[in-house]
Order: C-alpha cells, then structure tokens, then sequence
C-alpha cells in the first residue's frame, strides 16, 4: 500500500486541526505552517475535506478551519477516503469487483484481507488518539514487531 502526498498531509492538517484549544479555527497558512506544508496545494486537500464533511470552514477575520465532528469521532480511514478515495484498490477497483482464475484464484482473498489489515488500523486510530499519541494496542503492537522497521 501506497499513502500519497495528499493523504499524508491531509492526516497532518486535521492533526493540527485536533490540537487546536477549544476547536477554533485555523488558517490555512497556520496549518501549513504548523506541519511544514505547501499552501497552494494544503488548500485544494482543505476542500476535498470540507467537500466530504470531514471539516468546516469559518469565514470572516478570525475564520479558518475547524473539525466538523468531535476529533474522537473522525478516524485517519475518514480523512484519507475524503481525499484519495476507498483504502485499498487493485488497478482502481475495490477488491470486491475483481475475479481471479487459474492459478491466481487464491489472489482475490489476499487483497482482500490486505483490505480488512488495513481498515483494522485506519478505522480505528481517531484523530484525538493520533494527537494524544493514545493509540489502540493492536496499532503499538504491530509497531512494535521487530520486522515493522525493516524495509526488506
């Protein structure tokens, strides 16, 4: 799996967003500012998150902007899927819409357990849990595994 640009910084941005005392609202170039990332391309990530209701935007002197929801109710899979689409594809298609024959029969039920190892830390890893550091156990788990930090 692949995490783009975009989704990198746009997991940054509602980071920085989740950190804000008392939810007010952030300027663009603050948050780009607060995670060293470009403006220009910060504010076009801004509005595929505020297209999909992941954030909300204030206008006026002190606007910017500001979560749509509680930080413990928006997952890093809510963020990413506003701004890159579904988790895990195969050449653009969900795994579900693929079929395998022969010899690669078996590979269907590999992407789509990649699928399942995915959204089991994406879905479940909150925006307040990556800005507390207060991750679920099977996600320190997992970062603890002796292989996690070896690029074979």
């Amino acid at each position: 799996m692949r995490v783009s640009a975009k989704a990198d910084y746009a997991v940054r941005a509602c980071a920085e967003l989740a950190a804000s005392p008392h939810g007010d609202p952030v300027r663009a170039d603050d948050l780009a500012e607060g995670q060293q990332l470009p403006v220009a391309f910060l504010e076009r990530i801004l509005g595929d998150l505020r297209r999909a209701g992941v954030i909300t935007s204030v206008r006026g002197r002190s606007g910017g902007y500001r979560l749509a929801r509680p930080a413990d109710e928006i997952t890093l899979a809510d963020v990413i899927r506003a701004v890159d689409g579904p988790l895990v594809t195969v050449r653009d298609e969900r795994p579900t819409a693929l079929e395998y024959g022969g010899s690669a029969q078996a590979l269907l039920e590999v992407w789509v357990a990649l699928r399942v190892s995915v959204r089991d830390v994406l879905d479940r890893v909150t925006l307040a849990g990556l800005v507390s550091g207060e991750l679920p156990p099977h996600v320190h788990e997992l970062g603890a595994r002796e292989d996690a930090w070896v690029n074979p």
